[in-house]
């Protein structure tokens, strides 16, 4: 029986996953040169202006709210209170340079936060933990999967992400804010900031498991029905997990870095078993995605090898029925000259033994054939 899942992978869409899901990291060459530290923004525009929003909390208090400018936030970095500052649109030069003056930033984070083609990283800086991984998030109105990059910036007492649109990837955590969850409105900015990268993890385990059911479904028709369709939704869904795993091995990567580090900002007492479940789910993910590359390269095989059997049962077919009527051709060519003195020509029953003998030439070979299994 085949497993109903959410339809987020058509075989259409599917097809040109290498341009639209994913994509091509590519260098400009306008940018060849370009010093790192320049606020520079690389990438697509996908929003027109940047929607700053604040999130100040702690045990007992929370304010949730949306900022004009920078300026209102920066007060925020010397409260004892935990803030979450999110930034979606990352392609404001002077929102970016505020962040950067107002919090005592070195502009190479900005920049690096600024390059939505940027590689996963985390590089630890005198006053801040820097973090990027990508996200892979479901269109539910294309069905496709939308890849975002996401950054973060952590303090003691700060956390800044940067999201390239407003989306409710993280409403989950805004939730549990609001509902005063008592673990994460007791920890501090490191544990919010394993919420968000655990979130991000989340949404790579759901995506494969879906397209992995899928892979699994695929196996009813190639026994049954090996299509030509069949064999283009293979390669199709081999070319969707070779760019899923150009986001998750990096992003694997910078998790294991993660949780080896020895920073300021992240409490290791408490928050050690977290980055470890964070390790251990990206583990997760990293292996369905090699277990499904290896299954798709198995039904690949399966179905070379059930076309070459069908092949195989067909020149079989072929040849016992060329074998059988290649002495009956040879008998019917003899009677069938032209010479006039032929013993058995104007025999009164001739006709009928010929017959005879070749209905007794092709029983007695259809039952060696059978005896010797060939048939």
């Amino acid at each position: 029986m085949k497993k109903k899942v959410p339809d987020i992978f058509s075989v259409e869409g599917i097809r040109n996953l290498g341009r639209t899901v994913v994509g091509t990291v590519l260098k400009e060459k306008k940018e060849i040169g370009v010093s790192p530290y320049e606020l520079r923004f690389r990438g697509a525009k996908k929003v027109d202006k940047v929607l700053l929003r604040v999130i100040d909390y702690d045990a007992e208090v929370l304010n949730e709210r949306t900022v004009n400018t920078v300026a209102e936030v920066i007060p925020l970095q010397d409260a004892k209170t935990v803030t979450w500052f999110n930034v979606d649109g990352l392609h404001d030069e002077a929102v970016m340079d505020a962040i950067a003056k107002g919090f005592g930033f070195e502009s190479l984070i900005l920049a690096n936060a600024m390059n939505t083609l940027g590689r996963p990283k985390l590089v630890e800086y005198a006053n801040c933990l820097y973090v990027s991984i990508k996200m892979l998030q479901e269109d539910e109105r294309t069905g496709g999967i939308n890849v975002e990059n996401l950054s973060l910036i952590l303090t003691d007492n700060v956390l800044i992400s940067f999201q390239e649109t407003p989306g409710d990837v993280f409403e989950p955590v805004r939730e549990r804010i609001r509902a005063s969850k008592r673990r994460i409105r007791r920890s501090g900015p490191d544990y919010l900031m394993f919420a968000l990268l655990d979130i991000v993890v989340d949404n790579y385990i759901y995506v494969i498991g879906t397209l992995g059911a899928k892979i699994e479904d695929l196996e009813d028709g190639l026994l049954t029905d090996p299509s030509s369709v069949v064999i283009q939704e293979i390669n199709a869904y081999k070319r969707e997990l070779n760019h899923l795993r150009k986001s998750i091995l990096p992003a694997k990567e910078m998790i294991l870095n993660l949780s080896k580090i020895d920073a300021d900002c992240i409490d290791e007492e408490k928050n050690a078993v977290h980055f470890r479940e964070l390790v251990d789910n990206i583990n997760q993910a990293a292996e369905a995605t090699s277990s499904y590359r290896d299954i798709l390269s198995d039904q690949l095989t399966i179905y070379h090898t059930t076309i070459s059997s069908k092949l195989n049962d067909i020149m079989r077919f072929l040849t016992i029925f060329s074998v059988i009527f290649i002495p009956l051709t040879f008998i019917a060519g003899i009677y069938g000259t032209n010479f006039d003195v032929v013993p058995e020509l104007h025999y009164e029953y001739s006709y009928f033994i010929m017959w005879g003998v070749m209905l007794t030439v092709a029983v007695g070979m259809l039952v060696y054939f059978k005896r010797n299994k060939w048939l």
